[in-house]
């Protein structure tokens, strides 16, 4: 009886939350990932950006050229130079959900910020929070911890109109969470392309002098910036168009492959596209295919060209808080045919650079048809050897998303003979595969995609996924990178986590790539054996274990014995998402240590080494 009332549905069961507690309860919905600060979406720069964002809404607006951001450890103080958020409301516009003037258009036409959430977000999760307002020679402030009213004020003031807010996110929330400056600087830059004119002031607690972030050219600063990170050179000047609700700018480059797009809504950057990214693409094309009378791809024509759009829209819809992707379908078709007729009629006043543009093109368009032949040998040779991919072991059950069936299934990428070993003799032969790597895969950073079809590994690693055309037919939920803790194996998996940024980035962006934990140490006495997967965890088994216990460093997967290793591909396996970055970041990360650049991989690598002192 006592267990049937526990679960008992009835009216006692219905909680009612206020708007501060489902903040804090449902932390994600609002901010998305908590994070530690290592990536630019965690959610201390998200903080960060809801305040910022309101600072320069006033400036879309007309009003205030300057924004002073002063950052101290986790502490952070943003002042703008607007009009002031109307003193009677300030209480209520950083504390009352669905309060505030961006519902507006007279006052807020273009505003990210359109649910009336940011500011009291930001509030919610903040140990201490303070906003000011500067109004016509008066102030109003106020003061709260965690989301709650602690202390109010007005009275009369010199300082220039405007808002200053200050927060220093909640320890209870932001666990290890702490600032890295190239995020906060990276978002700095591209609200100052995104705002010709605007002055963003960075200070921080270890500058000397701050840092100023202003853009002359818009778009076309963030353009060529990305250029330059990798000295890459434009194919030709790049092609830069702005209209008071429209910006783009593209170029080709002749050492780039795939594309690089921006793209940015009301200022938001959304790192995963949407209408405004899909109807520029699509007024490319057809602007392209209509000078050239062509019927080119669309993958003809962007292929390894940099470009960025930004659009500015009343009534965003964004597939999240967070607004990494816009959703507004009912502008594609408006967007689509401004993007083409604006590009040909730069065609036709710059013929030089649109007959670069179709050359760039018809090259591509080459490549694509030599590849599909390469496709076409490699199917054949693969035929003619084996009907089966001869390093999978595979498993029964397979991930079918039409159906809904397969969701636990996975794939062991492993090194060598024996790791795999080791995994196939203790896996479920029902849902675990094995793929084995015979030694270190190639780095195909700088390669293209024929490489797939000449080097047979890659090949049947792809075959095996069944991931050549799309993720429509992935075979397995989670492909698990299970390589040696050592530095050969770090290599090898960073050498795979590339091989799928490359070629399969979406299988990334999906959340099906792992990492497999294993442990590093073992420590046991006659009584217990304790798996230890950090020195820290190592120590911590000694002093619990008592006495002078053995202990067993694991250089290899292949050194533990099956029946240990069952343990750590079941039920309380370990394992690290692969989380997915933006196409822009990833370029300028596997670019760095990927890519061609040995001797500045060296110096670094020399300037940043820790040499270990012996006792």
């Amino acid at each position: 009886m006592a267990e049937n009332a526990k679960h008992n549905y009835d009216e006692s069961k219905i909680k009612t939350l206020s708007s501060l507690e489902h903040i804090r309860l449902r932390t994600g919905m609002y901010i998305g990932r908590i994070g530690n600060g290592n990536n630019p979406d965690d959610g201390c720069y998200i903080m960060l950006k809801e305040v910022v964002d309101n600072a320069v809404d006033e400036f879309i607006m007309g009003h205030g050229k300057e924004v002073q951001i002063n950052i101290e450890e986790n502490r952070v103080a943003v002042r703008d130079f607007g009009r002031g958020i109307p003193l009677g409301k300030v209480v209520d516009c950083v504390s009352k959900i669905n309060t505030g003037a961006k519902y507006n258009d007279d006052v807020f036409q273009f505003s990210v910020g359109l649910n009336g959430v940011g500011t009291k977000a930001v509030n919610a999760l903040s140990k201490n929070f303070f906003v000011r307002s500067h109004r016509d020679g008066e102030f109003a402030e106020a003061s709260f911890k965690v989301g709650k009213l602690k202390k109010e004020d007005t009275g009369k003031t010199k300082e220039p109109d405007g808002t200053l807010i200050e927060f220093e996110g909640d320890p209870e929330i932001f666990k290890d969470s702490e600032f890295r400056l190239e995020h906060i600087e990276r978002r700095l830059r591209h609200y100052s392309y995104l705002n010709t004119g605007l002055k963003l002031i960075l200070k921080t607690a270890d500058a000397a002098e701050p840092k100023v972030f202003q853009s002359r050219h818009g778009l076309m600063d963030l353009v060529m910036e990305d250029l330059e990170t990798d000295g890459a050179e434009p194919f030709y000047p790049p092609l830069h168009y702005a209209s008071k609700t429209l910006e783009f700018c593209f170029t080709h480059s002749n050492s780039r492959y795939g594309e690089t797009f921006f793209s940015f809504v009301n200022g938001q950057f959304t790192a995963d596209g949407g209408t405004h990214l899909s109807a520029f693409r699509e007024g490319l094309l057809k602007a392209v295919n209509e000078y050239g009378n062509a019927k080119y791809e669309g993958d003809d024509v962007r292929e390894a060209m940099v470009g960025a759009v930004a659009i500015r829209l009343k009534d965003p819809v964004f597939e999240s808080q967070t607004k990494n992707k816009l959703g507004n379908t009912e502008i594609r078709t408006e967007l689509v045919n401004n993007v083409r007729e604006e590009l040909l009629h730069f065609f036709n006043r710059n013929k030089a650079i649109a007959e670069k543009i179709l050359a760039k093109t018809e090259d591509t368009r080459q490549l694509r048809k030599e590849l599909q032949d390469v496709k076409k040998l490699a199917r054949e040779r693969a035929k003619s050897i084996t009907m089966r991919i001869p390093q999978l072991k595979d498993c029964k059950n397979h991930l079918d998303k039409k159906r809904e069936k397969g969701n636990g299934t996975m794939v062991f990428i492993c090194e060598g003979q024996s790791a795999a070993g080791s995994i196939t003799s203790c896996r479920d032969v029902n849902n675990q595969a094995v793929f084995v790597l015979k030694g270190k895969p190639l780095n195909v950073w700088d390669l293209k995609r024929d490489i797939m079809y000449k080097n047979d590994e890659m090949y049947h690693l792809m075959q095996a996924l069944n991931v050549e055309d799309n993720l429509d037919s992935l075979r397995y939920d989670k492909v698990i990178l299970a390589t040696d803790a050592d530095v050969d194996g770090l290599h090898i998996r960073n050498l795979m986590v590339t091989y799928f940024f490359r070629f399969f980035d979406q299988l990334v962006h999906d959340g099906h790539l792992f990492v497999l934990e294993t442990p590093l140490f073992r420590v046991r006495n006659k009584e217990k054996t304790t798996y230890c997967y950090s020195e820290t965890e190592r120590d911590e088994a000694v002093k619990n274990l008592g006495g002078k216990p053995e202990i067993t460093r694991f250089k290899g997967l292949g050194e533990i014995s099956p029946k240990e290793f069952a343990q750590f591909i079941g039920k309380e396996m370990r394992v690290n998402k692969v989380e997915h970055a933006s196409k822009p970041d990833v370029t300028n990360i596997l670019n760095f240590y990927m890519g061609k650049n040995t001797p500045e991989r060296k110096d670094y690598i020399m300037e940043n080494l820790v040499v270990p002192v012996e006792d």
